[in-house]
This record gives C-alpha cells, structure tokens and sequence, in this order.
C-alpha cells in the first residue's frame, strides 16, 4: 500500500509544477458583436495577451484577450465561425505558449502548434516558450556572420547576404515575390528552416512546399501556415509562433533560416484586431500598435545571444498600390538590415527575377565583398544608372557612338548584365555569380579580367 505521506509529496509536487489547478477562474459572454465579444470576470485576473477557453457546445473555443478595462475584457476567438452566446462561460488560460521540439522538422502546423499534415501528433518539447517575448539585449548579441551564398545571381552580386541578417523582399502583387523567395529558399549553410505562409492563398501552400523544397530541404523545414481565409487572429499568430520555433532551433545552436511571406498581411491582422480593440486609425487605417508591435517581433530574429546559432530572415513585404513609402513597408524598411525591391517595369520586361539593383541596399554588404568586388560592383551601377537615364535620349536616336566613352560602355555592358540578372525558379543555384558575370563580359579582355579577379568569399 502506498504511503500517504507519499501520495501527498507527488501531489504537492504536480501543484508547484502547474500541471493541474484546483480552482479555475473565469467570466461570462455579456456583449457579442462580430468575431468579437465581451466578457465580465476577467479583468481582475487576465493580462493583455493572454488566452482563454470559450465553453461551447462543441468543446473549448481558444481566444485571447485584445483589450482590458475596469469591468469587462475584449475577446477575439482564433476561429470566426464558432456561434458565440451570451452568458457562455470564458476559462482564463494565461500566455500562449508552445513546446518545439526536434522532431517537428519536416512537419506543417497551425498557428496554434496543431499538425495539419496528417501526420502523426506532434511530440511536445520540454521547454515552453511563450509566443510573446523579448529579443535578446543588444550587447548581448553576436555580430552577423559570413558571406552566404544564396544561389540567385543578382542577389550575390549586388545585395550580398550574410548570415544572421535580416532582408526584405518589397514587390506589388503579381510582380514574382513568392518565386523570388522560393528560390532564397535554397541557400546553403543552414541546419533548420522556418517557413511561416501568412495569408497565403490555399492552393499556394503544398505547391510552395513540394514543388520548390527539395525532399532533403523538407526534412529540415518547419513550415507555420494560416492562410488568407482563416481568422486574423491566426494570421497575426502564425508569424509569432514561427519566430518562436526558430528561436527554439538557434538556442540549440543551429544556423536557422526564416522565410515569411508575408509582413504586410500579417500588419492586416493586426489592423483588423486593434480596430477592434478600439485603437484609432492613424496612418492610412493602421492604428499606432502596428508600428511598436514589428520593430518588437522583427528584433527577435537576426544574430543570437553569444554561444548560440542565427536567425537569417527572408520577409516579403507587399506594397500596396505599388507605393514604397506606404506606411508598413517604409517602418519595416527602416528596421531591417537591407531590402530587395521587385520593379513592375522590369517584370513586363519579361527580366526575372524583377530586382531593380539600384534601388536595393543590403546594409551588410561590405562584409560580403573583398575590395576588388565592391570597386567593380560601384563601377556596374554607375553603368546601369547611365544606361537607364539616357534610353529615352537613345530611343530618339540621339545616341551617337564614339561621343561618350562612358555611355558606350554602359551601352556594351548594361544587356550583358541584365542577361546575367536573368534566372528562373528550374535553374540550379549558382555556384559563382562573379564567375558568371566575367563569362559574361570576356569580350573586353581588361575588364573581364577585373570582373574574374572578383569572387565571393568563402563562407
């Protein structure tokens, strides 16, 4: 018989771990409106943030509290097609947290850290991460690593990567981001990859996974999915808990790559929520708690504390309208470490991937290049700058060969350039963009020997 004193001290220890309560608090539905309701009893007890239990008829209905006052909480459902009643009891959960583990590597979840793949149900970690937390201090983190070779050409060239950066992909709709990103997807040197698909179209998802990923990449791919369809409490979760998963991967000291597509829907999420939350619209219908709410989430990726792994970032950002200085991609411009921008025009050239090189910056580029490569790069873009501001002097043909030595090189270099700029999806990475380039131009034996005496370092 076992001892009670026994059965007493496992009981004991079962409370202090937090596994069990004996008394849980909550409230009750007073108000519902669309998607959205209010609830009394909770204000004393909850934090914003914080998740709860709706008690309806077909089980537990997850929510989270999006804002407090003195005698009734907000609460937004994850799921907006549970009928929600007055009176329905609301179980105060606490944070939000999830248990990644190894083994969730070539695994598909939910923005809840459900499997959605068919699979087998996903075994928990030990460590539980709460969704909501801060980045690592600034002068506790390491400084970004090596050159990394993603295998797009224009990107090697012109806006070099290193590892533990974070790069933003800024395009219209339809302009080829999804393709651009699918090929960043290849780059060497990582151990784990994260893919968060926001807001995505449906049909996009398994496309994107099987027929970009190669089976090896899928091995080692986490990918977090909440497409357009579903909630916009999902759809603000699911970027959250992808971060979450990569932090999980670089404590344990791996190189991780991030690829999250996209930002922009993800800040509509957030609109919609703190619309109903109350906030006011203050830049273009987005209200102030979207611009402190990415700096904070973006801080999160990059280089790690000391001792451990990175964090490189892949974000697509939609402009919407096609206007840059929209006010969601000129924040997130200002906070990440460069950004790629996708040029309509250079898309209906039928150029892809449409990168406009001269309005993108990568801010670790000097890290990337030796000397000799940044002294041929500057030189390229003086050409191209030419080039792009004299074709309506040459379409008039007022170009005259033989008056302007520059202008004729721009006009022998610039197509060579762009023909190495071009690079679809099917092509293999390249190995040696710079090698390339000099294939490209060894018709001028003196500049091709500058441009081959260039190579990407080593990573």
């Amino acid at each position: 018989m076992t001892d009670p004193l026994d059965r007493l001290a496992r009981a004991a220890q079962v409370l202090e771990s937090g596994a069990a309560a004996l008394v849980r608090r909550g409230g009750t539905v007073h108000e519902v409106a669309t998607d959205i309701c209010r609830v009394r009893g909770l204000s004393d007890i909850a934090a914003l943030g914080d998740c709860v239990a709706l008690e309806t008829e077909d089980g537990a209905l997850p929510g989270q509290v999006v804002h407090l006052s003195r005698d009734e909480a907000l609460v937004k459902p994850f799921s907006g097609e549970a009928a929600i009643r007055l009176g329905m009891r609301v179980w105060h959960e606490g944070p939000f947290r999830l248990r990644p583990h190894e083994s969730w590597k070539g695994r598909t979840i939910n923005a809840l850290g459900a499997a959605i793949d068919g699979g087998p149900p996903l075994v928990q970690g030990e460590r539980a991460l709460a969704v909501d937390r801060a980045p690592p201090a600034a002068l506790q983190r390491q400084r970004t690593g090596g050159a990394l070779k993603t295998g797009v050409r224009a990107v090697d060239l012109f806006t070099p990567v290193c590892f533990g950066q974070r790069l933003g992909v800024f395009a219209g709709s339809g302009v080829g981001k999804t393709t651009f990103l699918s090929m960043l997807a290849r780059s060497s040197g990582f151990d784990t990859v994260v893919l968060a698909l926001i807001g995505e179209r449906g049909r996009e998802v398994r496309e994107f996974m099987e027929d970009v990923l190669a089976p090896e990449q899928r091995a080692r791919t986490v990918s977090v999915v909440a497409t357009g369809d579903e909630s916009p409490m999902m759809r603000r979760l699911a970027l959250k808990s992808a971060i979450t998963v990569a932090e999980y991967f670089r404590d344990a000291g791996e190189e991780v790559l991030l690829i999250a597509d996209s930002i922009t829907r993800y800040a509509h999420a957030c609109r919609d929520i703190l619309l109903a939350a109350g906030e006011p619209p203050v830049a273009r219908g987005y209200p102030p708690g979207i611009f402190s709410d990415l700096p904070r989430l973006l801080e999160r990726t990059g280089p790690g504390p000391e001792g451990v792994g990175n964090i490189t970032a892949f974000l697509s950002v939609l402009v919407d309208g096609d206007d840059h200085n929209d006010p969601v991609a000129d924040n997130i411009r200002g906070i990440l470490d460069g950004h790629i921008v996708l040029d309509r025009d250079i898309a209906e050239q039928g150029r892809y991937p449409a990168i406009n090189v001269l309005a993108s910056v990568s801010r670790l580029a000097r890290r990337a290049w030796t000397k000799e490569q940044e002294e041929l790069i500057l030189m390229l873009k003086a050409l191209i700058t030419r080039y792009e501001d004299t074709r309506d002097l040459r379409l008039l043909g007022g170009y005259q060969p033989g008056a302007d030595a520059e202008l004729d090189r721009a006009v022998q270099w610039v197509p060579r350039i762009y023909e190495v700029l071009k690079q679809g999806p099917e092509e293999p990475p390249c190995e040696d963009a710079f090698a390339a380039l000099a294939t490209a131009l060894k018709e001028d034996a003196g500049d091709a020997s500058k441009a081959d005496s260039a190579r990407l370092p080593a990573n």
